[in-house]
């Protein structure tokens, strides 16, 4: 049997897609053709697309249910300390953005002049930057840009990612692995200190208060409350980047596991899964005197949610690429192909539906986003958690059409 398979031609900044046909005589051998083409020098894990796959599917999930007020504990994220299934989607994208640069970069730190590599970082984290100011102005921007500008978010998801991604690319470049081990110890050290030591001023004394700990303190100085999403506190504060670079960190360092070639695959699984179950239990015991909290992105949050990230990245990788249970990966890859595509087009085209207002059968007026809940998803539930749940997934579902799409056609937009 004759089938086409990709292969993945490298240059700076681009990735250009080919066909070549390959004979196959045991039609399995498809399921290994879509990822790596062993010739190429791009070297791809197809775990590690699954993973950031399922981690985005789960982020549209629980960003878009049909009603707040009526989500499972599980699909919504802590109110403070604490943490929920919802609560680990965003380290575990960070976790997988170290994996990635470490698969990206350890090639090219020694060939390519690392002036060259860190301009292109710092192009990347200044178009996410933008993107994500975009987010916040649009559509706001187009109807009062005064006042858009006055008020506009600076802290959020793709800034975040940004910053990190910028400052652990960088690490990478200029440091061993054996720094950015001492380095991810001491960011999480030194911020645990700030916290628990500091005393916020205006306040007096060292605290975890929503509003009143010095992540917040420092957020109203620099910022200004109009530039905060809660007015006086924001979840993705400047002083929590700095525990978010171990997360990266940690994810790097997997990702050292992953290509070292004097290991076999199943120590790697093993090396990978005993660091993150050991990561995930002295979080626990950390979070007796530092809580775990994914607002403040505590200490013991990052080495919680890392080391489950850890442990989940392992059992992919021995699943899908030690043992060749690959079949059902293809949505997941869709979607982890184009991450941050699907990701922006997953905030942007919401607000897009509440700009377009229709008419209810009442005559009241809604908007499209909310007249689609109200009219099409509700009916079908009885119960309004369902309901509110079934519009998450109808949403998942509407973006894995895009996904799939953009996969079929080898539309891989690289940032």
């Amino acid at each position: 049997m004759i089938f086409y398979k990709y292969t993945i031609v490298y240059v700076p900044e681009i990735i250009i897609f080919t066909f070549k046909k390959t004979k196959c005589i045991n039609p399995n051998q498809l399921l290994t053709m879509a990822t790596i083409d062993k010739s190429n020098s791009v070297n791809r894990v197809l775990s590690l697309d699954v993973f950031r796959g399922l981690t985005i599917a789960t982020m549209i999930l629980v960003n878009n249910p049909g009603n707040r007020k009526y989500t499972y504990t599980q699909l919504d994220h802590s109110e403070w300390n604490g943490c929920t299934v919802t609560d680990l989607v965003f380290p575990f994208f960070l976790f997988i953005i170290g994996v990635s640069i470490f698969f990206a970069l350890d090639s090219k730190k020694s060939t390519i002049p690392s002036s060259t590599l860190i301009f292109a970082a710092t192009r990347r984290a200044l178009i996410l930057f933008g993107l994500s100011l975009f987010l916040f102005l649009f559509p706001k921007v187009f109807v009062d840009p005064l006042e858009a500008l006055r008020t506009v978010r600076v802290e959020g998801v793709l800034e975040r990612i940004a910053i990190v991604y910028f400052v652990c690319t960088i690490i990478f470049i200029k440091t061993t692995i054996k720094t950015q081990l001492k380095l991810m110890i001491l960011f999480l050290i030194v911020y645990w200190a700030m916290i628990t030591f500091i005393p916020v001023p205006g306040v007096g004394h060292p605290n975890m208060g929503t509003d009143t700990n010095l992540v917040a303190w420092l957020d109203q100085i620099i910022l200004t409350p109009s530039h905060l999403l809660h007015g006086t506190w924001d979840p993705q504060g400047i002083l929590s980047n700095i525990p978010a670079f171990s997360t990266t960190l940690l994810g790097i360092l997997t990702g050292y596991l992953l290509k070292r070639k004097d290991l076999a695959a199943g120590d790697k699984v093993s090396w990978i899964f005993t660091i993150g179950v050991g990561c995930t239990i002295i979080g626990l015991l950390w979070d007796s005197s530092f809580p775990i909290n994914k607002l403040l992105w505590t200490s013991s949050y990052v080495l919680y949610a890392g080391g489950l990230a850890s442990i989940g990245l392992a059992l992919c990788y021995w699943l899908i690429d030690v043992q060749g249970y690959s079949r059902w990966t293809m949505p997941f890859v869709a979607f982890g192909r184009n991450a941050i595509t699907i990701y922006f087009l997953s905030e942007l085209i919401p607000r897009i539906l509440d700009m377009i207002k229709i008419s209810t059968a009442d005559g009241k007026t809604t908007t499209l986003r909310s007249g689609f809940a109200k009219m099409v998803i509700n009916p079908l539930f009885s119960s309004p958690y369902n309901a509110s749940l079934a519009h998450g997934i109808t949403y998942v579902l509407f973006f894995f059409i895009i996904a799939w799409w953009m996969y079929r056609k080898n539309i891989i937009v690289k940032i």
